[in-house]
């Protein structure tokens, strides 16, 4: 017999048991943890789960929070958006549930893997059916499934089954890395690029430091963090400093910090995750004036393959943003969908017309690209 439950923090659920259902991942157990544990303003945490005389067969991260319809629109759009907040706050804001995590890559839900095809197709039914009713003891409208990756086709068909509308998302970016050294990479990439890398690679470089533990430099990376958030059009929710010394405490071994300085003072940081296969780049923040005098983003992209391919990794996860310079670099792009619905039909039937304006891909040429690989 078949249980559901929801809980409000992953420690009601055993570590081994979430694991096992999400054996591919680095953002597990214990990221969840460290994510819930930080404290992130404005969200609040949702576990799904599926039982089988008391053995977790099914389960999904999901969050609360009141979402903003013009969180990935830029250009005229987006001016457009932020004088309608002005004359009329909160119109564009609605309460959102959703499966996934701000903060995680993607939204899969995981499922025992020895379950028949069939059996499996049921449950990802029902953690949809219990998100629908957990959604409603909150009073929540929309629903919705943040990130699908297209490659979990299972999951994908899943929320087409439910009726949830669907709208593309933005692209995964990676790299296969399977170079002898950093040069024979380089020469993979194309002329101008090369020709801008290996001049970057004669010049002086900044000091890079790994490391594990941050307390020290936290006012730091947190004035940078601060100034890279203030510069973006996409970003969903604000970190506080418990999350990067969260998840450095939490995943030891498995999670470092990498700090550039330039003539003493930090000019960049890099939050990564990392295991025997993957690389994972969760957050790059630094000083704009810094970086483009002494071309950070590549510094730390170079370093990051370089450690990638002195440690035998064969793919480096590289996020989310800055697809120009990620094609320039090699990536390759993984499709991505957003899936939601609202109960009520009136408010759905406008988010469905105006989902063609929020499209993440519509004023960014190179997201679309990217997009388009998949489409």
């Amino acid at each position: 017999m078949i249980t559901a439950h929801a809980f409000a923090s992953i420690e009601r659920i055993e570590r081994e048991q979430w694991n096992a259902c999400f054996p591919d991942t680095l953002e597990d157990w214990d990221y969840y943890l460290a994510v819930e544990k930080a404290g992130i303003e404005g969200f609040e945490w949702r576990y799904l789960a599926l039982y089988e005389d008391q053995q977790l067969v099914a389960a999904v991260p999901a969050f609360i929070t009141r979402y903003s319809l013009d969180t990935t629109v830029q250009g005229l759009a987006r001016r457009l958006s932020q004088a309608l907040a002005r004359l009329w706050p909160g119109a564009l804001q609605l309460g959102l549930y959703a499966l996934g995590s701000p903060v995680a890559e993607r939204c899969e839900a995981g499922v025992a893997r020895h379950l028949p095809q069939v059996q499996r197709a049921d449950l990802l039914q029902r953690l949809l059916a219990l998100a629908r009713e957990d959604a409603q003891r909150f009073e929540i409208g929309l629903l919705a499934v943040k990130d699908a990756p297209l490659a979990a086709g299972e999951w994908v068909q899943a929320c087409e089954q439910a009726g949830l509308h669907a709208l593309p998302s933005l692209p995964g970016a990676s790299l296969p890395v399977g170079f002898a050294c950093l040069d024979d990479y380089v020469g993979t990439l194309g002329k101008s690029t090369r020709k801008d890398l290996r001049r970057l690679l004669r010049s002086p470089a900044p000091q890079i430091e790994w490391r594990q533990q941050v307390d020290d430099v936290l006012p730091e990376m947190m004035r940078l963090y601060e100034a890279t958030l203030a510069r973006s059009d996409l970003q969903f929710e604000r970190l506080g400093p418990d999350y990067f010394t969260g998840v450095l405490q939490r995943l030891p071994g498995r999670a470092a910090c990498v700090l550039y300085w330039v003539d003493g003072q930090l000019a960049a940081f890099n939050l990564l995750l990392v295991d025997e296969h993957r690389l994972l780049d969760k957050f790059f923040a630094h000083d704009l004036q810094r970086t483009r005098e002494h071309s950070l983003y590549a510094r730390s992209w170079l370093a990051n393959v370089e450690y990638c391919i002195r440690q035998g990794i064969s793919t480096y996860e590289c996020g989310q943003a800055g697809y120009a310079s990620k094609m320039r670099f090699g990536c390759r792009f993984q499709g991505n969908m957003l899936f939601f619905r609202h109960r009520n039909w009136l408010i759905d039937t406008l988010l469905r017309l105006v989902k063609r304006l929020i499209r993440p891909d519509r004023h960014d040429p190179a997201m679309a690209a990217a997009i388009s690989e998949h489409s």
